[in-house]
């Protein structure tokens, strides 16, 4: 098994994906990550952040509109996001009896075997529901 180069810009773009709630695409990871770092490329974030979702350091969310998203919350979750404005935002659950009754019900109508899911809500966030009130 080949071994990895240690590398500060992957760790600066790791430590930004954990820093952020707001689930940021890789043209906004680069333009943050490239205050640190002025010679990285918009490619060598994509590189990055690639080697991060292929190694369960964060998730890939791919977005109705096409664009993808990147989440350094690994742990299992929910996501929603506003026909709005776009944003996307974490749901957490406080317990995991949800998530349990969702995989539950799911394996009794599969003959397969889960072994994961991943599930979106679409609505209004709530900056954009209280304008429309």
């Amino acid at each position: 098994m080949a071994t990895t180069k240690h590398s500060k810009q992957r760790d600066a773009i790791r430590n930004f994906l954990i820093s952020r709630k707001d689930h940021p695409t890789a043209e906004v990871v680069y333009a943050n990550v490239s205050k640190e770092f002025p010679n990285i490329s918009l490619g060598t974030v994509y590189r990055n952040l690639s080697f991060l979702v292929d190694n369960g350091q964060a998730v890939k969310v791919p977005c109705d509109d096409g664009s993808v998203h990147f989440d350094g919350n690994v742990m299992p979750h929910y996501h929603f996001q506003c026909t709005e404005c776009g944003a996307i935002i974490d749901l957490d659950f406080n317990d995991s009896k949800p998530e349990k009754a969702l995989v539950s019900a799911a394996a009794n109508q599969f003959d397969g075997i889960i072994e994961g899911s991943v599930s979106f809500f679409y609505g209004k966030c709530p900056k954009c529901s209280k304008k429309q009130k």
